[in-house]
């Protein structure tokens, strides 16, 4: 059933782990990296909660140019059944091919397909449009122009992210996990003129990232164009009654929503 955002579009959560190494972790602007847990362990609890999908992402791989999660997605893979998107440190065909395999249900790459655009046709013409996910890290320099960045945000590319989604789409991009690098970990809301200016430019679906800190955060982004919300922080904290209530605030906010997981438990 879907999770009825606003009147007249419904939209996936999407629970965000962020990790680094063996550990899931919170970030900043994509820096500031604090140890949270383990993963596969999170994972296990929001599927169980009732998130619609998953998105593990590497914030380190695309440093060293290689992707350390093939485990962790097959730890996670053995008792999660909800799709899986897996992005970081992905290069090449094999690189999709081998996080497949482990698992994973679509790939998010950002570096490898803006180093190589190629990449995006390749991976879309050989296991469909539905399995590429361009993930992009957006930074706002001024009013209506924002430039690419890669790896975890630390390295410039002069790209307009207006130009980029624009020709992702057209070489076979199913799928947008569109990052504001100014509002992740920042809890203030989503960049939603951002949101606003992608979705008039591409047809495929938005996820948007970074900076919820409240329900309303949700309605508006969805009002200006997402298809999807991702949290990640938000979601990683250990104090049960506070994860309750951000659930709570999503099910009071928004009538007919089934939640994101599926209801409160009895002793919430």
């Amino acid at each position: 059933m879907d999770n009825t955002i606003s009147q007249n579009k419904s939209a996936r959560l999407i629970a965000r782990l962020d990790v680094k190494g063996p550990n899931l972790i919170k970030a900043v602007h994509l820096e500031g990296l604090r140890v949270i847990g383990d993963p596969s362990e999170y994972a296990q609890k929001y599927y169980s909660q009732g998130a619609d999908e998953l998105i593990y992402i590497d914030l380190v791989a695309s440093l060293y140019g290689r992707s350390n999660l093939s485990e962790i997605v097959q730890k996670t893979a053995r008792n999660v059944f909800i799709p899986i998107t897996v992005g970081g440190g992905v290069r090449s065909i094999e690189d999709v091919e081998n996080l497949l395999l482990a698992g994973a249900d679509k790939v998010a790459i950002n570096t490898g397909c803006v180093l190589q655009p190629q990449l995006i046709k390749d991976v879309s013409q050989k296991y469909g449009s539905q399995c590429m996910v361009l993930s992009v890290e957006a930074k706002k320099h001024s009013h209506d122009y924002w430039e690419v960045y890669t790896d975890c945000a630390r390295e410039s590319t002069g790209i307009n992210v207006k130009d980029w989604v624009k020709e992702a789409e057209i070489l076979g991009a199913g799928e947008i996990l569109l990052t504001s690098i100014d509002q992740e970990g920042t809890a203030k809301g989503y960049d939603n003129e951002l949101i606003e200016t992608v979705s008039n430019l591409v047809k495929i679906p938005i996820i948007a990232s970074g900076g919820y800190g409240k329900p309303e955060d949700i309605n508006i982004a969805v009002s200006v164009g997402a298809d999807a919300l991702a949290f990640a922080d938000i979601l990683h904290i250990k104090n049960k009654n506070f994860f309750w209530s951000f659930v709570l605030g999503i099910l009071i906010s928004f009538a007919g929503v089934v939640s994101m997981f599926g209801g409160l438990p009895d002793n919430a």
